[in-house]
């Protein structure tokens, strides 16, 4: 079992920065970051695996940024030049392999509401 405590959600002005943190119980194998707006479903956003490779949803790509701190099981999302088309409620999410099954972990998603 891996339990994921989120920070650093709140409201944001557009233009503005903004980072998020993940810190999970455990080790995983893959942590990422979805978000989710009304009437859609969650999207992923950015992953890391094994605290360096990274990829990106097309539409964060050079605005958001994840990295990882394996030493914590900690995961960031350092979120710029936030639109309010960027307001979402963000969800981590830990993946973890145990003997070639995988089990998805999801944080309690801060949310993120950028004003115009």
């Amino acid at each position: 079992q891996v339990q994921l405590v989120e920070s650093g959600g709140g409201l944001v002005q557009a233009g503005g920065s903004l980072k998020l943190s993940c810190t999970a119980s455990g080790r995983a194998s893959a942590m990422n970051w979805y978000r989710h707006t009304p009437g859609n479903e969650r999207d992923f956003v950015a992953g890391i695996i094994g605290g360096s490779s990274t990829n990106y949803a097309d539409s964060v790509e050079g605005r958001f940024t994840i990295s990882g701190d394996d030493a914590t099981n900690t995961v960031y999302q350092q979120m710029h030049s936030l639109k309010p088309e960027h307001t979402a409620t963000y969800y981590c999410n830990a993946v973890k392999v145990t003997h070639g099954h995988y089990k998805n972990y999801w944080g309690q998603g801060p949310h993120v509401p950028v004003s115009s």
